[in-house]
């Protein structure tokens, strides 16, 4: 598989392949000792078409018998329970929520019981948070000082709402976390030279972000459409939220640059299944 970086020699996660399943870790995540945790790429599942392999979407018109194997497989290469999975159910918010013991199974063994949730944060060992992508922007966090974790689904609307500042919110009032002890990961997701949208993307982004970042985050092409930088809001989010610069992981990896690796819905135009994130407190 050749899989385009967007710079070779700065490679910030790292490929594993294990039980014939390949995702992606952060090396910084992996080092705490505290989780595990992985991003799914195409490869390893059971799925076919557009959906090959690993798709772990039951709500994209896969077959679920097959999309319960990847999820098998998935959780064996991982080393967890698939009984511990709680997944979001996402719909563009910056709703957080906390996640207990109950809570597993949401999902995948038994009927969720919240709705509107793109941020599940949890203190709870051997629960495992799984959201899920195909362009938008997967955000990890991790306090190593109070044992606690959070995992958020970031598209341009929750970027520009600021979900990854939410969930520092929310990991502050649950945990006591402090921002300047997280340890974060902006995950695989589209990259700015894929990322066309339109002005009013633009107008929204310019009044949720001070004039001065607008540079590093759009710019204008002949077309009159714009290119807007996902990575660098999400960062901009991370660092007014009072994460610590050093402390802050960036992927990249785009999924549209990645199509046979990663499910992109630009690149596909909508065929296609989902990726997914895992992390779980050990």
């Amino acid at each position: 598989m050749n899989i385009r970086w967007k710079d070779v020699n700065q490679k910030k996660m790292e490929v594993v392949c294990r039980k014939g399943v390949t995702y992606l870790e952060f090396p910084e995540i992996t080092a705490t000792n505290l989780v595990t945790h992985g991003f799914s790429t195409r490869l390893g599942g059971v799925s076919e078409g557009i959906y090959g392999t690993m798709n772990l979407s039951f709500t994209r018109g896969d077959d679920e018998g097959k999309v319960r194997e990847n999820y098998r497989r998935m959780a064996s290469a991982l080393g967890i329970c698939i009984e511990s999975i709680v997944t979001s159910d996402q719909t563009h918010t910056t709703n957080v929520r906390l996640v207990r013991k109950e809570d597993c199974g949401s999902g995948i063994t038994k009927e969720r019981k919240f709705h509107d949730v793109d941020g599940l944060i949890t203190n709870v060992p051997f629960v495992t948070l799984v959201t899920f992508y195909a362009d938008c922007v997967p955000l990890y966090f991790v306090d190593p000082v109070h044992k606690a974790i959070g995992l958020s689904h970031s598209g341009w609307k929750g970027t520009k709402d600021k979900m990854g500042k939410a969930t520092v919110k929310a990991m502050t009032q649950a945990f006591g976390t402090s921002p300047r002890d997280l340890i974060a990961g902006i995950g695989p997701s589209i990259c700015q030279e894929c990322y066309e949208v339109s002005e009013d993307v633009i107008k929204a982004f310019s009044a949720a972000f001070d004039q001065k970042l607008h540079p590093s985050l759009f710019y204008q092409k002949e077309n009159g459409k714009y290119q807007l930088n996902l990575w660098e809001a999400n960062r901009q989010v991370l660092l007014e939220a009072g994460v610590t610069e050093e402390r802050i992981q960036r992927p990249n990896l785009c999924t549209c640059c990645n199509p046979d690796f990663l499910y992109s819905h630009r690149a596909s135009k909508g065929k296609r299944g989902n990726l997914g994130a895992f992390l779980m407190l050990k």
